[in-house]
C-alpha cells in the first residue's frame, strides 16, 4: 500500500521522528539515506521517502509490502498523526461524527 502526507516540518525532523516511532513498534531500520529509510519487522517491510515540495512543504511517501489496510498501514497513519501533532501541538484528534 502507498500512503503520503504533507507537513510543514523539516525533512530532518520527519526522519528523526520516524526513527523513534517505528523503533518503538518493533521495526528495525534496514537501510537509510539522507532522505530515505527502510524498516522491517514482524508487521512487514516499509520504505519511507522524504522530499521538499512546493517550497515550504515536506512530502512524506510511504510504501508497504502489505495488501489492504494492515496493522503496519494503520501504524503509518498514526505516524502521520504524530507529525501533525509535532507541527501543531494544540491539535486535538476528535471523532468526525
Amino acid at each position: 500500500m502507498r500512503l503520503f502526507y504533507r507537513s510543514t516540518l523539516a525533512p530532518d525532523v520527519v526522519l528523526a521522528t520516524a526513527d523513534t516511532f517505528f523503533a518503538a513498534i518493533g521495526l528495525t531500520r534496514s537501510a537509510s539515506d539522507t532522505r530515505n529509510r527502510s524498516f522491517s519487522g514482524l508487521l512487514g517491510t516499509m520504505a519511507l521517502n522524504v522530499r521538499m515540495e512546493g517550497g515550504h512543504y515536506t512530502r512524506i511517501d510511504v510504501s508497504t509490502d502489505q495488501i489492504g489496510e494492515s496493522r503496519l498501514d494503520k501504524n503509518v497513519k498514526k505516524f502521520f498523526v504524530s507529525l501533525h501533532r509535532a507541527a501543531d501541538p494544540r491539535h486535538k484528534v476528535e471523532a468526525g461524527y
